[in-house]
């Protein structure tokens, strides 16, 4: 269809627009309340943009004689932003079911690691599986995920480790990027774990001398497209100064830093990250004052990941400080084999029961703030006018009920659209 307009959303309940004056993340007083439409309407169109939003009986007015190819009546319901998950670890190939049971009976992730499980049980796995393999199952979970209500997602590789197996994952996101309807941002995370028989020195030197100028040659090309680089800055995986080294020569060649920091010991990633303008930080469960400090005045954001410190017991981040300094917040699900979760709704909903967070500043970081730390804020993560169509719409007189009805988003989202195409309906 030449004219008309793809999509319209009639008479909702509540229209859940997050932010409404352009804002790139949410901040300190800024997530006090969020912007909330009542009684609203809003329109997609066919370029999948939204075109407008705003009360019902003005949207009727100003396009009563246009077509849509689909009208949904969103009476009583809510219409949210489709949901950002800010840190994933979706291809690789290998169930760690048993190692769930390790740890419940004690056992911690550092000796889970070390006796060569943990990353090294699924690296093996991974380099077995056949890129198509790793493709169907990619598939799946991000199918998951989309009902769940995620409609970007970060999808990071690091289950290869050798470059050409590094290579292969990277092309599973890439396949998965051109084909499936969920938005995606890939990130090179060749340095997720020493291999065996390097040192973290020697594997730094492979990346930064073998990876990354392929990583760059092939992006040149056209061929694998990467946004961002990514480095498992750990006591006894990669040191301060080998993660340096690599997050600067990723940097040097284009890809936004995005690190795993100060997860289980304090390393001073955070400071690091400050200092080499990195666009975000996961983990930080151990992360300093003077490094919540830095990543405020570097407008550099945390990604929170409360499955993980859920599951392996840890302290939970100090996401209510980070707020308090005005660090820009967002969240994660951390999808691994380590951390089997595919909702950010459960997310949102551990990160206000153990982080302390509030329901609005929980939704910020799960839209605006989420698709800040991919860099991605200026197209997604709130429903304004000329931003891309990307949303959920919940069976819900409140929006609240997303992150309350814990485990009930299955029964709340009714749709998933995404560019303004239904792409899951309950």
């Amino acid at each position: 269809m030449a004219s008309g307009h793809r999509l319209l959303l009639e008479n909702a309940r509540q229209v859940v627009l997050v932010c409404a004056r352009g804002e790139r993340f949410l901040a300190r007083d800024a997530l006090r309340s969020l912007a909330v439409l009542e009684g609203a309407s809003l329109v997609v169109g066919t370029d999948g943009l939204i075109k407008a939003i705003g009360p019902a009986d003005a949207i009727r007015k100003q396009f009563s004689g246009e077509t849509f190819e689909e009208r949904i009546d969103c009476s009583g319901k809510c219409i949210l932003p489709g949901l950002v998950d800010a840190h994933t670890h979706p291809v690789w190939a290998g169930e760690r079911v048993h190692e769930f049971a390790m740890k419940l009976a004690g056992a911690t992730y550092m000796e889970i690691h070390q006796a060569g499980g943990g990353i090294n049980f699924t690296v093996e796995h991974t380099r077995q599986a056949s890129e198509e393999e790793l493709f169907i199952s990619l598939q799946q979970r991000l199918q998951c995920m989309i009902r769940a209500g995620t409609t970007l997602v970060e999808c990071k590789s690091g289950y290869g480790l050798s470059l050409d197996m590094e290579l292969k994952m990277l092309r599973v996101i890439e396949r998965a990027r051109r084909e499936l309807d969920i938005g995606i941002s890939a990130t090179y995370c060749g340095a997720h774990s020493v291999p065996k028989g390097k040192t973290a020195t020697e594997a730094a030197d492979d990346i930064i001398s073998n990876h990354l100028p392929k990583l760059n040659e092939l992006g040149r090309s056209g061929e694998i497209h990467v946004d961002s680089i990514d480095v498992f800055c750990e006591k006894g995986v990669f040191d301060l100064d080998s993660t340096r080294r690599i997050l600067q020569n990723g940097k040097d060649i284009g890809l936004q830093i995005n690190f795993h920091g100060d997860e289980l010991h304090p390393m001073k990633a955070a400071e690091l990250g400050a200092e080499l303008g990195a666009q975000a930080i996961s983990h930080l469960e151990e992360v300093s004052d003077e490094g919540i400090a830095a990543m405020a005045t570097a407008r550099c954001s945390a990604v929170l990941l409360p499955t993980t410190a859920y599951m392996l017991r840890l302290k939970q981040p100090r996401a209510r400080k980070m707020l308090d300094e005005g660090v820009i917040v967002a969240l994660g699900s951390d999808f691994n084999p380590n951390a089997y979760c595919f909702s950010m709704p459960v997310v949102m909903h551990l990160a206000c029961v153990n982080m302390r967070m509030s329901m609005p500043e929980a939704l910020a970081a799960a839209t605006i703030n989420a698709a800040y730390a991919l860099g991605k804020s200026h197209t997604h993560g709130s429903l304004e006018v000329g931003k891309q169509g990307d949303l959920i719409i919940i069976s819900s007189s409140r929006w609240e009920h997303l992150i309350y009805q814990f485990g009930g988003h299955h029964e709340l989202i009714e749709y998933v659209i995404a560019k303004g195409k239904v792409i899951y309906k309950k």
